[in-house]
């Protein structure tokens, strides 16, 4: 398991409500567009990262973290597991607090940077999962 539940908890309850989603587009079958749409229940603003930086959810896209003119505090990946390093070094970059790797997405060495970086980390979960749990 790649992050416990005070982790998972933290992530979500704690560290703030700017949830970047590497991968969102407005394709409807992706599983990225769903999980937006529960965090957004669940107070969350979500902002989509995807090269076609399209307006999801009400949200402006932008094309990459780099790009987006404003702190966020969690950035949720949504990429193959090969491109997901990247993505968490640029989370490092950007000053997010937290990186989560969505199911099936794991870097062991990603999850080791971020974590020496002082960023909290969870890996191959999913958010849209855990919130309703909390309670």
């Amino acid at each position: 398991m790649y992050g416990d539940e005070a982790t998972v908890r933290k992530i979500l309850t704690e560290l703030g409500d700017t949830w970047a989603v590497v991968g969102l587009s407005n394709n409807r079958q992706r599983a990225a567009y769903g999980v937006a749409e529960v965090l957004q229940r669940f107070g969350k603003r979500v902002v989509p990262v995807h090269p076609k930086a399209e307006t999801v959810h009400g949200e402006q896209g932008y094309a990459s973290l780099a790009d987006i003119p404003f702190d966020v505090d969690v950035v949720d990946v949504f990429v193959n597991s090969d491109l997901a390093g990247p993505v968490a070094d640029a989370a490092v970059a950007k000053g997010a607090e937290a990186v989560w790797f969505q199911l099936g997405v794991i870097d062991e060495a990603a999850y080791a940077r971020t974590r020496d970086a002082g960023l909290e980390m969870v890996m191959d979960r999913c958010p849209a999962i855990e919130i309703p749990r909390l309670g």
